[in-house]
């Protein structure tokens, strides 16, 4: 995270009122609520995940057996089966 001085971002009035609660020290200010994306918005991995996670799905209802799938992928017997089992985490792919 890159250092900022308040100097330079707030407008005197608010730094006063800032510099009455804390001052000479660093403080972090969070993102608004608002603001904020899920994990793997940004980068992508979250549709990566799921991308791979409908192709687990679809070779396991082709026949491939969970053993196949934990070498192929490198998960583990209950990762696999989360990911079958639990169709709700990309049931928006699976439709498509």
């Amino acid at each position: 995270m890159k250092y900022v001085n308040a100097k330079e971002v707030l407008p005197p009035e608010l730094l006063e009122i800032v510099q009455e609660y804390t001052c000479g020290v660093l403080i972090y200010i969070p993102k608004a609520e608002t603001n904020k994306k899920a994990w793997g918005e940004l980068s992508g991995a979250k549709e990566s995940v799921l991308h791979r996670n409908k192709t687990i799905y679809d070779s396991y209802k082709s026949g491939t057996p969970i053993s196949s799938l934990m070498t192929e992928y490198f998960l583990s017997e209950a990762s696999i089966k989360k990911i079958i089992y639990n169709k709700e985490l990309y049931e928006d792919q699976i439709s498509a």
